[in-house]
């Protein structure tokens, strides 16, 4: 049996927008105008078809992206629901990444918020074709003229009205499309409208907007444009060609009006995806990491990209794929780009939130699912054998917040690692890391209700009962000054003993210093530690004092003693080395000796050389509303900041600073209270600085009173 729908007759909306701003209501009228539904849910009474997940039903969000699909006037209509916070951008990433249109929504009530800045962000990345949505203008503080004023400020010249509100409020029934140069009346039920003349006083503001309208879609069109000049005028199928047009080349972003809660203004907008948005083969070719270009061609061979994996209890993983080319039929056999390995489609299915119906076919430009690819992953392409390509995977954003992790109950850490491994088939942005530095397990995420999610998967999903704690610093040890020591190591018990002397000189080091004063120098060897930094070792030994073949292993004593400081038992880093003198016995001198001679010279050495603690320092930026900018900065400066810069990004303050890692531990979830989720932030590694003084004494005396040669938290 063939596609039900070909490439030209698909269409693969993502709704977007700030946590709020009526995305999972939207997506219950799309499906509602379409028949897929009968009655629409709603989020309070926890019956949408999108957010069907128990933790989403629980915490009244989004939290996954969602795909449904319903028909409309002989199209299919793919639609994939996105959560609103920041914390779960990898659900958006995704879905922008498979999407041929993103429908941006606006709280009439809020304007543009932070949210709204930071997706559009993904969008302009993926050139994604745009309509923005102002909906919730039934609010009592709906303010649409400020909203479209902001959302201009925000997103450029490129926004372009074609819906405006007759009145809002609680009075809001009434839409005027100046597209089409109607007037929709709904009753209070909603649903479909009656279809009126503009009145009277509002013909000139319309005709207005009606003029801005066609002006944007001639400015990108030199046909429509001459069509324009002759005529004064362009028809509704001339407009509609070239808001496509326009639209996907990125240069027009037509805004409409709702209020998706009351379910006016739906139908209108599904009409304009059927119409208007563009099916993927109308879209700019695929590009494959090697640069090949990929057209949207149903008989063409095929090429799909996995952009989701969810895995479902006593069924397995399920696979989200788009066919980017050609027909994708069940028994097909397809190569993964990635891992070179084969994996068989036995099964397809097309999606209506967590109902799966079984399909055949899927055409080029649809989306869909399948199950049980046992070696296939997120951000991998699958291809028949003649078509070698590997899609452009998603570029995730680096995690925000880092918590160790570990079980309650000993004996489950195959467990654990087991949930944890799946969790990160299902989430790339999830990053787990055994450190062998810290002793930990750590878990990076994007920020605290990613955490709490991910620990409501552990436990009810998983059955692993876990406990989160504050990672330990990876701080690092240094000296300020230079410093010599003498270590005799002497052992005798009996037979053949133990004896070495290491005299030894360190020093702090740094690019281009000059070899050591007073000192022969026999050879120079620069190591690039692991963990950052350098040690540069110096045989400075004249007369054979010690023979060559035991600097080796004095060597190894002091990169041994380098793993665990002196100070706080953190890694050392960029120190000089000279070993300048010693003695050995003809008899009882071997490696063992030497090293441990090594390792108590460099730490008696240490000890005198002014040793330096250092700390990892984060550069942060913050992104927030002006209001809020002073509270941001007090909490930031209790922390020991140093805010390096304060700029603008369209109505928000970013501020930019250094922060120690050691002051970052809770920053998600206190922003987030500071803020009432105004404000987001993003963070990675920058430099190691200087400690300050009261806070080495504090660590290093809680590191000496433990006895236990491990790092402080």
């Amino acid at each position: 049996m063939a596609a039900e729908f070909d490439t030209s007759h698909v269409k693969n909306i993502v709704l977007l927008g700030h946590a709020g701003s009526g995305k999972t209501a939207l997506a219950e009228c799309l499906l509602y105008e379409a028949g897929l539904i009968s009655r629409r849910g709603t989020v309070t009474e926890k019956n949408t078809t999108s957010d069907y997940h128990e933790l989403e039903q629980e915490r009244g969000n989004s939290i996954f992206s969602t795909l449904m699909h319903t028909k409309w006037r002989g199209y299919k209509i793919n639609i994939i629901d996105t959560p609103g916070y920041d914390d779960f951008v990898g659900e958006v990433l995704s879905a922008l990444r498979v999407a041929d249109t993103g429908i941006m929504l606006l709280n009439a009530a809020m304007g543009v918020e932070v949210g709204t800045d930071i997706i559009w962000q993904y969008t302009e990345q993926f050139k994604t074709p745009m309509i923005f949505v102002v909906n919730h203008l039934d609010n009592e503080k709906s303010d649409f003229d400020h909203t479209v004023q902001q959302a201009k400020e925000h997103f450029g010249s490129k926004l372009t009205v074609v819906q405006y509100p007759l009145q809002q409020g609680e009075g809001f029934h009434c839409i005027v499309d100046v597209l089409r140069m109607t007037m929709y009346k709904f009753k209070d039920a909603g649903g479909k409208p009656e279809k009126l003349d503009i009145p009277e006083p509002e013909k000139e503001k319309a005709n207005l907007l009606h003029k801005e309208l066609i002006e944007a879609v001639a400015g990108n069109d030199e046909t429509l444009m001459e069509k324009y000049f002759d005529k004064g005028e362009l028809d509704e199928d001339e407009i509609k060609t070239g808001m496509k047009k326009a639209m996907i080349n990125h240069d027009l972003f037509p805004l409409f009006c709702l209020s998706a809660e009351r379910n006016m203004g739906a139908g209108r907008l599904m009409g304009f995806i059927d119409n208007v948005c563009p099916s993927a083969n109308e879209m700019p070719p695929q590009e494959s990491v090697k640069g090949q270009k990929l057209p949207c061609d149903a008989q063409a061979p095929v090429c799909a990209f996995i952009y989701k994996a969810v895995s479902e209890p006593h069924v397995g993983e399920l696979s989200f794929m788009k066919i980017f080319s050609g027909s994708l039929k069940t028994g097909m056999e397809l190569v993964n780009e990635n891992t070179g390995i084969s994996e068989r489609i036995n099964q397809l299915f097309v999606m209506e939130g967590n109902k799966r119906i079984s399909v055949n076919e899927l055409s080029a430009g649809d989306i869909g699912a399948t199950l049980k690819l046992k070696n296939t992953h997120v951000n991998n392409t699958l291809h028949e054998r003649s078509a070698e390509y590997e899609l452009k995977p998603v570029v995730f954003p680096a995690p925000n917040m880092s918590v160790a992790i570990a079980t309650q109950k000993k004996g489950e850490e195959e467990k654990l690692a087991a949930a944890l491994h799946q969790l990160r088939e299902e989430d790339p942005t999830i990053v787990v890391e055994v450190s062998q530095e810290l002793k930990q397990t750590l878990l990076h995420c994007q920020g605290d209700m990613h955490l709490a999610v991910i620990k409501w998967k552990l436990l009810h999903q998983y059955k692993v009962d876990i406990t989160f704690s504050s990672p330990k610093i990876p701080y690092r040890e240094t000296i300020r000054s230079a410093a010599e020591a003498v270590y005799r190591h002497k052992k005798q018990s009996g037979g053949a003993g133990q004896f070495g002397e290491v005299h030894m000189r360190i020093e702090p080091w740094y690019e281009n210093m000059p070899d050591p004063a007073g000192l022969t120098v026999r050879n120079r060897d620069m190591h690039d530690l692991p963990w950052g930094g350098k040690l540069v070792f110096y045989n400075c030994i004249v007369g054979g004092a010690i023979d060559l073949r035991f600097l080796p292993s004095i060597l190894k004593g002091v990169m041994e003693k380098m793993q665990n400081g002196p100070l706080t038992g953190s890694y050392v880093r960029d120190i000089r080395v000279c070993v300048f003198d010693g003695r050995m016995h003809p008899v009882d001198s071997n490696d063992i000796s030497f090293k441990i001679a090594g390792l108590m010279a460099f730490k008696n050495a240490f000890q005198l050389a002014a040793p330096q603690l250092l700390e990892p320092i984060q550069h942060v930026e913050v992104l927030c509303p002006d209001d809020i900018t002073g509270s941001v900065m007090g909490d930031l400066q209790a922390r020991r900041a140093l805010v390096e810069g304060i700029d603008t990004e369209g109505n928000f303050t970013k501020i930019i600073a250094r922060v120690p890692l050691a002051e970052m531990n809770d920053y998600s979830s206190t922003l987030r209270s500071l803020t009432q989720g105004r404000a987001k932030f993003k963070t990675h590694f920058r430099e190691y600085a200087v400690v300050p003084f009261e806070l080495q004494r504090t660590l290093t005396d809680a590191y000496s009173k433990t006895g236990k040669e491990e790092l402080v938290s």
